[in-house]
């Protein structure tokens, strides 16, 4: 255990590396590419704009139930087998994705597809642990940040550029040859790790499956204009799951869903601060094209030129952030980002209809600097903060707080559009603004004193 807690030789950290890349890359790439192709695949496989949302929600809703299960399954199986095993599901999925020829075919195919990302963004961090020496565990973060940060914020980009040369089908074949080289990567240097010996528990999977998916669901309708029962039904019910799998697993040493380790301060913080972040992140990148386009009167080419300052910046500040997270106090780092992150919002909040490409430039890139900076410190204060016996559960609590804090920024945006007709955009904006600075707080709480380590 210890030539592997010490990371693995550069000889197979490098291909280890790219491998886990490819894999992260494309599950969240997937996230955010297929929303610029919607009214492409409606015309193409013969579908409306509302029912083809589902190719979308399919996935997203496989993942966000599936992630802490297959987390929890790692700790049976190994890190390797469950990651290696979502990257062939992913890739065989993609494939059948890409010659899907209906709606049912095509959603049946994301929601396996969906199962695969989540398999492997459980055990993504938790390799990168082992994968990475102590010493540059931060470094390795900040370059796992970095591609999580692009191929979510590019994905309309990488849309529009496979679309201009091809159909629609190959937004998902393409995965599969980079699927390919990853999976064969993988194989060849992904460290194998000793496992717990723990059973897994299916009931507590389908119960923590039920938890997420129904709460997604429930504040889906909510803001949608549903009816307030079948709102608070979905909601009820994903309660009454939540509690029935807390019973279950009441005294169980290693949990799915890991509230034990948020007895830890610094864990329960980093994880607090990460949904806040990830919150702010998605109520900027929704309600922005909005701003840009309705309401500064620019057009979809130019939204996507004025947005790059934020994504291209992500990319320095992550791997600045990164090394100085292995020298520096990380609650800090965190609380400075955020702080930054959540002045941009505002500063891009008060735009006036007169603003140049300057004044719009210069904001992106002060919320870019701001979320670089944040990210792959927090990533090291949610790892670190775990015993090592535990990261898989750590793993999995990373890539949910994510999941929820986009799902739930996405959520409000779409709040802000129902209820203030005319200034959602600017208003979602300040709302992240506000997300942003509860993160910058709570990442600062995690300098006090806690045991005898502070972060």
């Amino acid at each position: 255990m210890s030539s592997v807690a010490d990371g693995l030789p550069l000889n197979k950290r490098l291909p280890a590396v790219i491998a886990i890349s490819l894999g992260i890359g494309m599950a969240t790439l997937d996230t955010a590419i297929v929303n610029t192709a919607l009214p492409t695949l409606a015309e193409g496989i013969g579908t409306d704009s509302a029912s083809v949302i589902w190719v979308v929600n399919a996935y997203q809703l496989a993942i966000i139930a599936t992630v802490l299960p297959f987390a929890s399954l790692s700790d049976v199986l190994g890190h390797r087998r469950v990651y290696l095993g979502g990257l062939l599901v992913f890739i065989l999925s993609s494939l059948f994705c890409g010659l899907a020829g209906s709606l049912v075919t095509l959603t049946a195919a994301r929601v396996v597809q969906g199962l695969g990302a989540a398999a492997i963004m459980s055990v993504n961090t938790a390799l990168l642990r082992h994968i990475y020496p102590s010493k540059m565990l931060g470094r390795g973060l900040g370059y796992n940040s970095l591609v999580v940060g692009l191929a979510f914020t590019l994905g309309p980009t990488a849309a529009s550029a496979i679309l201009s040369v091809a159909t629609w089908h190959w937004l998902y074949l393409i995965n599969v040859p980079l699927g390919l080289l990853a999976l064969a990567l993988g194989l060849r240097s992904l460290p194998t790790l000793p496992m717990t010996g723990h059973a897994f528990d299916r009931l507590a999977a389908v119960l923590c499956a039920g938890l997420f998916a129904l709460l997604v669901l429930g504040l889906g309708t909510a803001v949608h204009g549903a009816q307030g029962a079948l709102t608070l039904g979905l909601i009820a019910v994903a309660l009454v799951c939540g509690a029935l799998l807390l019973r279950r697993q009441a005294g169980h040493p290693a949990p799915m869903l890991a509230l034990d380790l948020f007895k830890r301060p610094v864990f329960a913080l980093s994880s607090l601060t990460a949904i806040c972040a990830f919150s702010a992140q998605g109520l900027a990148f929704v309600s922005l094209p909005f701003l840009l386009q309705a309401v500064l009167g620019h057009s979809q080419v130019e939204t996507g030129f004025l947005m790059t300052p934020w994504p291209a910046v992500v990319a320095v500040m992550a791997l600045v952030a990164g090394r100085l997270a292995d020298r520096v106090s990380l609650g800090a780092l965190c609380g400075i980002g955020l702080l930054m992150l959540s002045v941009g919002m505002a500063a891009l909040a008060s735009l006036g209809s007169g603003a140049s490409a300057f004044d719009i430039g210069w904001r992106m890139a002060l919320c870019g600097a701001g979320f670089g900076f944040f990210q792959s410190p927090n990533l090291k204060a949610l790892m670190t903060s775990a015993p090592l016996a535990r990261s898989g559960g750590a793993s999995g609590i990373v890539a949910i707080s994510r999941l929820l804090g986009q799902t739930l920024g996405a959520s409000l945006v779409a709040l802000c559009f129902h209820l203030l007709i005319g200034s959602g955009p600017q208003y979602a904006l300040w709302l992240g603004c506000v997300f942003a600075l509860v993160g910058a707080v709570a990442s600062g709480l995690r300098l006090l004193p806690y045991g005898k380590k502070p972060l």
